[in-house]
Parts: C-alpha cells; sequence; structure tokens
C-alpha cells in the first residue's frame, strides 16, 4: 500500500488497464443515470454507480470516470437522467448534485491514503469516506439548488431543499451504498482489478 501512496504522491501515469476501466466505470454511470424516477430531484442510481466506480477502481481512477462523464455530459453528451446533457443541466436545478460527485470520489481518494492493518477496518474507513463524501455532494448540491431556485425568482429556505432535495434520498442513497460495498468486495474477490 506504501509504494501505491508513493507513486500517487509523485504523480504518477495511467496504466492502459486504469485507462479501459475509467472508461468502463464512465460508462457505467452514464447507464445508471438514464434508470430514473423523474421528480424535481429526480431518483437515479448514479450514486450507486459512483459508489460502485470508487469501491471497484479506486478513488483517484474513480474521479476521473466521474470528472470525464460531468465534461461528457457538459458538452453535450446525454449522460445525465433523462437523457440529457449540456451544460444547462449543469447549471440547472440539479447540477450541484452531479458536481458533487466529485466530492465524493475525493474524499474516497483521501481517505484510501488511511493506513489500517485489517479488512474490518478498512472497511470502515471506505464506509465512512462514503458517507461523509455523500453529506457533502448533498450540501453542495443543495446549496447549488438554493441557488438556482434564487436566481429564477423562486427562493427556497435551506428547510424546504433539504425536505425536498435531501431527506427523500438519505435511506436510499444510503441502501445503494450498502449495495455497491457488498458488490464491490464480492467482484474483487473474482476479478483483478
Amino acid at each position: 500500500m506504501d509504494s501505491v501512496i508513493e507513486k500517487t504522491k509523485r504523480g504518477r501515469s495511467f496504466t492502459t488497464k486504469e485507462l479501459v476501466l475509467t472508461a468502463m466505470m464512465t460508462v457505467l454511470i452514464a447507464v445508471c443515470s438514464w434508470i430514473q424516477i423523474p421528480g424535481t430531484v429526480p431518483f437515479t442510481l448514479q450514486t450507486f454507480a459512483v459508489f460502485m466506480t470508487i469501491g471497484l477502481i479506486g478513488g483517484r481512477n474513480g474521479l476521473f470516470s466521474v470528472l470525464v462523464y460531468i465534461l461528457l455530459g457538459a458538452v453535450g453528451v446525454p449522460v445525465f437522467g433523462g437523457f440529457t446533457g449540456g451544460l444547462g443541466i449543469l447549471l440547472g436545478y440539479t447540477g450541484g448534485y452531479i458536481v458533487g460527485f466529485v466530492f465524493i470520489a475525493l474524499i474516497c481518494w483521501a481517505a484510501e491514503r488511511i493506513q489500517v492493518k485489517n479488512k474490518i477496518a478498512a472497511l470502515s474507513v471506505r464506509t465512512a469516506a462514503m458517507i461523509v463524501g455523500l453529506a457533502v455532494c448533498y450540501a453542495f448540491g443543495t446549496f447549488w439548488f438554493m441557488h438556482v431556485s434564487s436566481s429564477n425568482d423562486s427562493p427556497i429556505t435551506f428547510g424546504a431543499a433539504l425536505k425536498l432535495c435531501v431527506i427523500p434520498f438519505v435511506l436510499i442513497d444510503l441502501i445503494k451504498m450498502a449495495a455497491a460495498i457488498i458488490l464491490t468486495d464480492r467482484i474483487k474477490k473474482y476479478a483483478r482489478l
């Protein structure tokens, strides 16, 4: 683990395998975003895909998967929920939650540097990082939602934004996180990622 951290500190480049896995996980995030239940903040499987991505290929490569996903969507490729794309989505009501995925990946990447001695401690650190990352994603997305609402002459309070954009999703996102952690551990037993 120390050698991986040292390589990351020095800014190591991507291997071909990492590039392929990063691209595959970007596709996974896009496909999961298309599975949608509409609403002001639609219910999708994006967060599940982000957790799977980070669990399978790590925080560093997961960060780049998320960034590629966001960049593809920003230039108009229909990778966002409802087969949408474009800068307007990122600047709209739900854009903060999409950009918030970057914080999940960054926090998980930072947590990978914490040295632990056994699998249970590693699982605890990874789970805590995902929970903190999700909380930061919620916070960023909620403040962005409030900003867009006030810009459109329909200001909303923080409490109302939480009731609309966060509270209905917390339990579902925690279930998606648990499912992703279980699946990534099982996949890693059989696949050499």
